[in-house]
């Protein structure tokens, strides 16, 4: 079992940024696709960006060019940095961790950009 803990979330003004954090219980050197999904009030959680263990990114459109997902080995984290951030990227935001056919998700932190 692996408990994924995010922090980093709070109240932002548009144009500003965040760096979140998925810090995961133990060593997250062989997991494979991790990714972080974001879920809006009345909508279905949606994917933000993928990293895989080769190191290789994919970004939904909404997040291109604005948002970097890197994953540190070492300190068994995962992040999302979001720059240029819109009221329209509030939500809540849960990293996943994924090893072969188990998945992990972490518990969820809120970002509000808000004026």
């Amino acid at each position: 079992q692996v408990q994924l803990v995010e922090s980093g979330g709070g109240l932002v003004q548009p144009g500003g940024s965040l760096r979140l954090s998925c810090i995961a219980s133990r060593s997250i050197f062989s997991f494979g696709a991790m990714g972080w999904y974001r879920q809006a009030p009345g909508e279905q959680r949606a994917l933000v960006a993928t990293i895989l263990r080769s190191g290789t990114t994919s970004y939904a459109d909404s997040a291109k060019g604005r948002f970097t997902i890197s994953r540190d080995n070492a300190k068994n984290t995962m992040y999302l940095q979001m720059n240029s951030l819109k009221p329209e990227d509030t939500a809540v935001y849960y990293c996943k961790m994924s090893i072969l056919d188990r998945h992990y998700w972490g518990q969820g932190t809120q970002v509000t950009v808000s004026s």
